[in-house]
């Protein structure tokens, strides 16, 4: 009981201290005096960076699990010359080449960042919103920084949200004391208010509210998606870029549908495990032990059904044409999963063994499968067969539901190499594009396959750049001697990035509609999740329903 006591104190201490006004400074570098307050950040070879401005408040002490609430005012100037803290998040548990060792975590981590040429107005805005699986990431990261991007005459802002078991959980409990009678999505509501702040205060950075694009890689392109189908979110961009994007199902906030446990029954099972007998436990519980638990006992972080904030299932929702209606660019990886190998089930002994499972998974699509990922090379069907049913499949389906939409929709296929990435057998690994995309070859994590610094890799940059920077300003990506890239609604077109920028049409032909009769027969099913159980360790074909093949 004291030691209960203790903790609660020191909660309520810790949001005291976070909502505590920021005393004046001389101002030194660049202010900005915008609706949220007066921020000095700093300049750059003639850019203006502004850290860690906080968009709400420090979800801390009884704000732990509730919807983002706006920040505290502040008096004078507040000093933006450096990133706020990181979300809570694990540790690496060994060696990866995503990994950063982060400065600073701490639960009053939901700040952005800002790029701005010196000469802004009224320019794009590119909004970024960084992946790891919901669990790891920060805006901050070296990766990400906006410079080369806003220098081609946009306003590029990342954002930090909450992660993991603190940014997803949903509990019997938390629903309770809802207005809405919901929990879980708080990342998501994080994301949305910091679109909001900026809809409110990016005009002073030199910024046009009316023309906003979202754009994120991985769980952050997972992200785009579930803010595109979000109500909340509606109106809050104007444009949308998902780069390796998965629609994979979601669990319901209480019912057992599509194979997936209920969130809710999910937090209960959490909360057991960290010993906590109530919602004051659980609020009063460091954020390490809580994050140090999830990671550890098979949590999952995943936004939830719960008919407010996200109404249905990502394919429900495109498939009613209730998305946003807004221009995309989206596409993904030739190696995803060299990266991802955890993504991949044992290996069958021999082609027979291989060929025998796919046969008895897939029923009467077992030769279609078996043409596109044979048992000749078990290894590299396999890796083939899960990018292609997670982020082929997606990027495919996001671009033909937006050109049904009438919106403009381009897809790309990242397939560049380079010989550190040959050499350890990472050809166009998952995120590969995104220092081509920044233009932040030298900022890469320290276990990085270094990409070399020679004229071929800067031409490419470039173009990335100008593709990615003319699709936010005008909606149509174009390069600067590069080849116009088509839309897909041209003979299912798209830009293949391997030495260089190629015009081709159908993408893996027909195997995004393999992918998608699968998904099909699973939804009518009602039972079977669609996620990464392909292959030799997909469940068996339900039969032939209504409106599938």
């Amino acid at each position: 009981m004291k030691a209960k006591m203790i903790r609660r104190l020191m909660s309520v201490a810790a949001m005291a201290a976070a909502s505590l006004a920021v005393p004046a400074v001389a101002a030194t570098g660049p202010v900005v005096d915008a609706p949220a307050g007066q921020v000095e950040g700093k300049v750059a070879k003639g850019m203006r960076i502004f850290k860690g401005i906080p968009y709400a408040a420090a979800p801390v002490g009884p704000l732990r699990w509730k919807p983002p609430q706006p920040a505290a005012s502040w008096q004078g100037v507040r000093d933006a010359s450096k990133f706020g803290a990181a979300c809570p998040q694990p540790k690496a548990r060994g060696p990866s080449i995503y990994a950063w060792d982060l400065p600073e975590m701490s639960e009053d981590c939901l700040s952005l960042n800002i790029w701005a040429p010196e000469d802004a107005k009224n320019a794009p805005v590119f909004v970024w919103i960084h992946g790891g699986s919901l669990t790891t990431g920060s805006g901050g990261d070296p990766l990400y920084d906006g410079s080369a991007l806003a220098a081609r005459g946009m306003i590029v802002v990342s954002i930090n949200y909450r992660l993991g078991a603190l940014g997803y959980l949903a509990h019997p409990a938390l629903s309770a004391e809802s207005a809405n009678g919901v929990s879980g999505n708080y990342g998501l509501l994080d994301q949305i208010a910091a679109l909001g702040w900026v809809q409110r205060n990016i005009a002073a950075f030199g910024g046009d509210a009316g023309n906003v694009a979202i754009a994120g890689e991985s769980a952050g392109a997972l992200s785009v998606m579930y803010l595109m189908t979000a109500p909340e979110a509606r109106g809050l961009f104007h444009k949308a870029i998902a780069q390796s994007a998965y629609m994979v199902s979601a669990p319901a906030l209480r019912e057992k549908r599509n194979g997936m446990i209920p969130a809710e029954e999910q937090g209960v099972d959490l909360a057991t495990k960290l010993g906590a007998t109530d919602l004051a436990d659980l609020r009063t519980m460091s954020a390490e032990e809580i994050v140090n638990m999830a990671s550890t006992s098979g949590y999952f972080p995943s936004p939830v059904i719960d008919g407010k904030v996200v109404p249905r299932q990502l394919v429900e929702t495109f498939d009613r044409n209730e998305q946003a209606p807004v221009p995309i660019l989206a596409g993904f990886n030739a190696g995803e999963i060299r990266s991802l190998r955890f993504l991949l089930p044992k290996a069958p002994d021999d082609a027979a063994a291989y060929e025998a499972a796919i046969r008895k998974n897939y029923g009467e699509f077992a030769d279609a499968y078996l043409s596109r990922y044979p048992g000749k090379n078990i290894d590299e069907s396999m890796l083939a067969a899960t990018r292609d049913a997670m982020y082929g499949w997606t990027s495919e389906r996001l671009v033909s539901n937006q050109a049904a939409l009438g919106q403009p929709a381009y897809l790309y296929f990242f397939d560049h190499a380079y010989p550190a990435t040959q050499q350890w057998k990472l050809h166009a690994f998952h995120a590969a594009e995104l220092p081509f995309v920044f233009d932040t070859a030298g900022k890469t994590p320290p276990l990085w396959p270094k990409i070399p610094d020679k004229l071929a890799q800067h031409r490419l940059i470039d173009a990335l750049g100008d593709y990615w920077a003319s699709f936010v300003r005008d909606g149509r990506p174009q390069a600067d001697d590069q080849p116009d890239w088509l839309p897909y609604s041209e003979d299912k077109s798209f830009m293949h990035f391997a030495e260089k920028p190629e015009v081709r049409r159908n993408l893996l032909s027909g195997t995004a509609a393999l992918h998608e009769a699968v998904v099909c027969r699973r939804r009518a099913a009602g039972d079977i999740a669609w996620n990464w159980n392909v292959g030799v360790i997909s469940p068996p074909l339900p039969p032939k329903a209504e409106g599938c093949q």
